[in-house]
């Protein structure tokens, strides 16, 4: 019993969400060559149709992947070690946590051609899917301008963000965080973007 996968896999993700209650300091001016930009976006920018191809092998757009609710966005990839797992317990701790009809969780994969559907299903599965949280693959043709237009500015090609990216129910992307927000953090964010659309 001490060894049972389940158990195994609950406290794996118990210890990564305890990791992401820990907030980051918040992104100072001058700090890195060009941080990316954080805080509400102003005006908001309509998501573009970029082709994703969801983990059930439905291919839809962004704009059609966030209309109708709040949305909480992250980049990442399954053979990542670093900071993607974490991420992966955050989204479904939170879409456990909430298990709300307004809002819902996409993590987009920018590994084009090591991702697919199957990867992504089996990535989910490791932190115990949760209704509302949703994974996809970019489409090659547009994976950088996609990365580029969450982050707020060209970024390394092939590179991902632990920030989180918030869209209204208008599809709008409204707010991007700085990296690993704590859970709280999140979760007040959501709320005021759902006030506000």
């Amino acid at each position: 019993m001490r060894n049972h996968p389940l158990l195994q896999r609950r406290r794996l993700i118990l210890a990564l969400a305890g990791i992401c209650a820990v907030a980051s300091p918040p992104t100072r001016a001058g700090a890195g060559a060009n941080p990316p930009p954080t805080g509400w976006v102003q005006p908001a920018l309509p998501a573009l149709a970029w082709r994703i191809t969801r983990a059930d092998g439905r291919q839809v757009t962004l704009a059609g992947a966030v209309a109708g609710k709040v949305t909480a966005v992250q980049l990442m990839f399954t053979g990542c070690s670093a900071t993607c797992p974490v991420q992966g317990a955050l989204f479904a701790a939170m879409a456990n946590r909430l298990r709300s009809s307004d809002v819902q969780f996409l993590s987009i994969s920018i590994d084009t051609l090591g991702d697919t559907p199957a990867t992504l299903a089996a990535w989910q599965d490791r932190f115990g899917r949760a209704p509302g949280w949703n994974a996809a693959v970019a489409d090659p043709a547009d994976v950088d301008r996609l990365a580029d237009f969450m982050k707020g500015m060209a970024g390394k090609r092939g590179t991902h963000t632990a920030q989180v990216f918030i869209f209204d129910r208008q599809s709008r992307l409204c707010y991007r965080t700085g990296d690993s927000p704590a859970i709280g953090e999140l979760e007040a964010l959501l709320s005021k973007a759902a006030q506000l659309s």
